[in-house]
Order: structure tokens, then C-alpha cells, then sequence
């Protein structure tokens, strides 16, 4: 289970359109977790994994970020190839997979409709990711998973866009903040055509290893 975190409310509502979202899930997948979903793993990570938001049959299910749905398979078993997973495979929120040095997040933390929030969600979200960047400090390195993730990050750091543009691969070394590395996301759509490959997400986990090195 995750650890405890101001920087989460397991009873936020501040969404209407996503609330009712979840309530409407619920009704009709009586076994899912069907509500906002904490982050994952260590309260002081040295990484910080974000990714856009819960799968509908995937961390909506299980209660566990990038659990259960396709996205999650190539994350996990490269955190256990590069030691910050016990295992290569996370299951269910209750298999026992522990995160080592790392925490894995979302910029929104409700299931959203046909899996994309709008920008309002993505917006009114944010202070909880905020308060997460100010608990991890300076010297961590973020990891964002996608364009979406990218700009939330920025946002909660209180830096333009334009300042520093979402590339695959990309360090962004931002002053008093920890550094920020892009990545395309782990999607079955990346993964399957081929824009984000095993290697191409090995050769960044490779780049975060020598930052924290």
C-alpha cells in the first residue's frame, strides 16, 4: 500500500466531471477501487515517476498506479532490472511489490473519461503533485512520462512551458528544483508502434542512473 502523503486526498472531490465519473464506475464495477488513486512507493524517493492518470482496468482497478493494464508491464520490469522493484511485474495492489528509492504518481489522480482529463482537471490536480515536488526536494530527479506529465510538472514547479520543451530523453536541469527527465509514455499505443521501445526506455533509466549517481 502507499505510504501516507499530504500531498493526497483519498476523498478529493474538486472535480465534478471526474467525481461523477467515478461514481458512475463504481456502480457499474462494484470491485474496483473506483476512486482517487495515492502514489506508490518510498515517501522519500530519489525518483519520482509521473504519469498522466489512472486506466480505467488498470490502477482504477487495483488501486495502484500503472497496475493491472499494459502501460504498467514495460514500467515495472524496467524498475526491476534497474533495482527499484522487487519484482517485474506489479499484479494487484496486494502482491507484495515493494519500490525501492523510487514513488510512482499521476498528474491526475481520478480515472478520467475516455482516459483524458481536460486541462481544467489537469490544472485543479496539480497542488497535490506541487506539495509531492516540495516533499521529495532538490537533490531527486523526476521522470515524466508524456507531454502531459511534462507540462503538469513544470506547472507544480512554477516554470514556463516554453521555457522547457517535452523531448524524449531530454534532462532539464532547472534551478532549485530536482531534474526533470522526459519520456515518451509507456502506452500499449508507444510501445506497440514502435516510437518508444524497450531500449529507448532502458537508455533513459541509464540516464537517471548516472544523475543520481
Amino acid at each position: 500500500m502507499a505510504e501516507a502523503s499530504p500531498a493526497f486526498d483519498p476523498d478529493c472531490r474538486r472535480c465534478p466531471r471526474l467525481a461523477a465519473h467515478l461514481e458512475a464506475v463504481r456502480r457499474a464495477f462494484p470491485g474496483y477501487h473506483a476512486a482517487p488513486v495515492p502514489p506508490f512507493g518510498a515517501a522519500r524517493p530519489r525518483l519520482l515517476i509521473v504519469g498522466l492518470a489512472p486506466g480505467m482496468h488498470g490502477a482504477n482497478a487495483t488501486g495502484r498506479p500503472f497496475t493491472g493494464d499494459f502501460a504498467g508491464i514495460l514500467l515495472y520490469r524496467t524498475l526491476h532490472e534497474f533495482g527499484y522493484a522487487s519484482a517485474a511485474r506489479s499484479r494487484s495492489g496486494d502482491d507484495g511489490l515493494v519500490l525501492e528509492g523510487c514513488r510512482i504518481t499521476n498528474a491526475v489522480k481520478c480515472l478520467p473519461p475516455q482516459n483524458r482529463p481536460s486541462t481544467a482537471e489537469v490544472h485543479t490536480c496539480n497542488d497535490f503533485l506541487r506539495r509531492e515536488l516540495q516533499e521529495i526536494g532538490s537533490g531527486a530527479v523526476v521522470l515524466a512520462l508524456g507531454g502531459i506529465a511534462h507540462k503538469a510538472v513544470l506547472r507544480a514547479l512554477g516554470e514556463r512551458q516554453s521555457a522547457w520543451p517535452f523531448a524524449h530523453g531530454v534532462v532539464h536541469r532547472i534551478p532549485g528544483a530536482p531534474v526533470l527527465v522526459d519520456s515518451y509514455h509507456c502506452s500499449r499505443y508507444n510501445t506497440q508502434t514502435g516510437r518508444l521501445t524497450p531500449e529507448m526506455f532502458r537508455q533513459v533509466f541509464h540516464t537517471i542512473d548516472d544523475l543520481l549517481s
